[in-house]
């Protein structure tokens, strides 16, 4: 918490550097903590009656509400504005009046979300569940500082600069690296797990239920007092130093983490910059880089969507002394009472008080040691279920994979893997608004309404139109599914070399479902049943956790699978009818458990292909001598067989490549 608590107020003395992503388990008051920065904002002035905040030492020229030279000035607080998950882009954006704009030939102008957050703060909760349209108009706004708004022919455009704060728990899924880049600094939270802090905490929130006015009471004081902290170190900021030093620091740390761009370096010195105003100093030190890598790198290190977020302290250490003046002072390092040091006090500094849940947390994690390379593996386990259970084995490296769709036309979340009706993609067709008009299809409605202008009394240029000759556009682009894996871990896949590829080719199919923006979830068969290992969520990290835990060993309930399979997905459908499952089932095809074993296991995948649902057979049969049961498990789902080999999209193009090679060469015989 010291370190949010830190952040946020960095960004409230130099906003420009660029927001805070918040990442932490739930019940952690992350939201709560976000909201408290409002009334610690300095207020801002502003042009009075301008519904976009300008400036009046600095009004913006394509304001919709101007011009504003020579406005008198006012002032108002700086706004903290949430924006939903489920918003519409017109609310964050705003809306034009398309009958007006037709009718009348005038901007009638809605200012959205976009507008009300400019020169304050855009709180967003749970942002990693943000639908990928929204995201593309939040990273527009953040790279230009400005919002667009285009429909057919007519625009309006205005400044939209403001503080990007995203809350999220990791465990519904990542950001996409593109807006990932754009918070500044990011911050792991998580409970306190000493048992006198989490009192207090209790404590304290259960005296603000009692009595919010009197609770908000005790602490104002101290609520100004950090108000006028930050009011000192914004009035401080231009007389900060970046020393030739303290840069040649930034830009070292930034290239020995090998992070992607230069937006790191630019970031780690404007919060040097921000750390050293808010110690109230004029010049950087090394603790301000320090601490400034901690907190803008961190994010910027993943390299695939399995990487978690972290920096090697030792590391940091090593080049901040390799790049340390000469015949300067020994840092020493986290503690010495700086702003780095995270102290308990609500400034990020300082010694906590007595009970106060804000003091750092001084358990450690004890530390995991390797086992040497000679111990043997541990013995396989009985099961109850009949069979040996081993334990887990490493998969190999994720690898580029085939595109498996769903046939037909959805309307499920936009995404990435099937065809669907969706809000951005090329237009298809129009037809008649159903509900308000979003996407206006001009040339559809310019058709509709000419018919019938000289009855109307058409006597000028603006053209007479009804509710009735509006129509929008219908947009083809893709949507995201529910991929739901169906993993054979019985004794017929236990062999390791043989589970580790097949883990691998999970793996590769899990990456691929994080860059499509899919659900996943998984189910495992094994001994006396079936499993839902991982209810359907956003979190590929989740799921890569769970496979690689995944024992092996005991007999083969296929038919348990796929009827656990077919449950969770009549749930699912239930929950989000507009999601459309693809079932991928990984197995050899073997089932165990009776004569008859093979032949219900067949009627359950009926069952499945009797609801239509998409599905995919990964073969795993390997060996000289092979049965062929995945591919009639295929049949019998209406879906397709791949192997292991044919999953490698590099193995489709080499094939694709030698049957093109062939045909060129019978063509020249000929």
């Amino acid at each position: 918490m010291d370190d949010l608590r830190l952040g946020l107020l960095l960004n409230a003395v130099s906003p420009a550097v660029g927001g805070v992503l918040v990442r932490g388990e739930k019940g952690t008051a992350k939201s709560t903590m976000v909201r408290a920065l409002a009334g610690l904002l300095p207020s801002i002035a502003t042009v009075p009656d301008c519904r976009f905040a300008c400036d009046p030492a600095a009004p913006d020229a394509q304001c919709p509400d101007g011009p504003h030279e020579g406005a008198a000035a006012g002032e108002r607080p700086a706004f903290l504005v949430e924006l939903p998950v489920g918003v519409s882009e017109d609310r964050v954006v705003g809306s034009l009046d398309l009958e007006r704009a037709l009718a009348e030939g005038v901007k009638a102008y809605e200012p959205g979300l976009l507008a009300k957050a400019h020169r304050g703060v855009l709180y967003i909760d749970e942002v990693n569940l943000l639908q990928d349209h929204l995201v593309d108009l939040l990273l527009d706004a953040a790279a230009m500082g400005r919002s667009y708004v285009e429909r057919e022919g007519v625009s309006v455009r205005h400044a939209a600069r403001f503080l990007l704060v995203g809350t999220m728990n990791p465990e519904e899924g990542e950001l996409r690296p593109q807006l990932l880049d754009r918070f500044g600094l990011t911050v792991e939270i998580a409970a306190t797990r000493d048992a006198d802090e989490r009192a207090e905490v209790v404590r304290r929130r259960l005296a603000y239920d009692a009595d919010p006015a009197g609770f908000a009471a005790r602490w104002g004081e101290r609520e100004r007092e950090l108000a006028e902290r930050i009011a000192a170190a914004r009035e401080l900021l231009p007389q900060v130093e970046l020393s030739d030093l303290a840069l040649r620091q930034i830009t070292a740390v930034c290239a020995a983490f090998e992070v992607d761009g230069l937006r790191a370096d630019i970031v780690m010195a404007r919060t040097a910059v921000a750390l050293a105003a808010w110690a109230g100093r004029t010049e950087v030190l090394e603790e301000d880089v320090r601490k400034a890598a901690q907190l803008a790198l961190p994010h910027r290190r993943r390299r695939n969507p399995f990487d978690a977020p972290g920096l090697d302290e030792e590391q940091l250490d090593r080049t901040l002394a390799e790049h340390a003046p000469e015949d300067g002072p020994e840092d020493d390092g986290p503690g010495d009472g700086g702003p780095g040091d995270g102290g308990g006090g609500p400034d990020g500094g300082g010694t906590p008080e007595p009970g106060d849940p804000s003091g750092p947390n001084e358990q450690a994690a004890p530390e995991s040691s390797d086992a040497p390379a000679d111990t043997p593996a541990a013995p396989p386990q009985q099961r109850p279920g009949g069979g040996r259970e081993s334990a887990p084995v490493a998969s190999e490296q994720p690898y580029r994979t085939r595109l498996f769709k769903v046939d037909g036309t959805g309307r499920g979340a936009q995404g990435r893997r099937s065809p669907a009706e969706t809000d951005a993609g090329h237009t298809i067709r129009a037809r008649r608004p159903q509900g308000r008009l979003a996407r206006l299809h001009l040339s559809a409605t310019l058709r509709a309404a000419a018919p019938h202008q000289a009855a109307r009394g058409r006597d000028g240029r603006a053209l007479v139109l009804t509710r009735d000759d509006l129509r929008e556009q219908v947009r083809r682009g893709r949507e995201s599914n529910l991929v739901l894996f169906v993993v054979d871990a019985s004794g017929s896949m236990a062999a390791r070399q043989r589970m580790t590829a097949v883990k691998g080719a999970v793996l590769s199919l899990l990456m691929d479902a994080y860059q499509r923006r899919d659900k996943i979830g998984m189910v495992t068969f094994r001994g006396a049943g079936a499993e839902l290992a991982l209810p359907p969520t956003s979190s590929v990290e989740v799921g890569a956790a769970r496979l690689e835990q995944l024992p092996t060993g005991g007999r083969t309930p296929l038919e348990a699978g796929l009827l656990r399979a077919h449950e969770v997905l009549r749930v699912e459908r239930l929950r989000d009818p507009d999601r459309r499952p693809l079932l991928v089932v990984v197995t050899d095809g073997r089932a165990t458990g009776g004569k008859d074993a093979l032949a219900r296991s067949r009627r359950a995948a009926g069952l499945l292909a009797a609801q239509g649902v998409a599905a995919v057979v990964l073969d795993c049969e390997s060996g000289p001598v092979r049965l062929g049961l995945a591919r009639e498990l295929a049949a019998h789902l209406n879906g397709d067989a791949v192997s292991l080999d044919e999953l490698r999209a590099e193995g489709v193009a080499s094939l694709v490549r030698e049957t093109r090679t062939g045909m060129t060469t019978t063509r020249k015989a000929a």
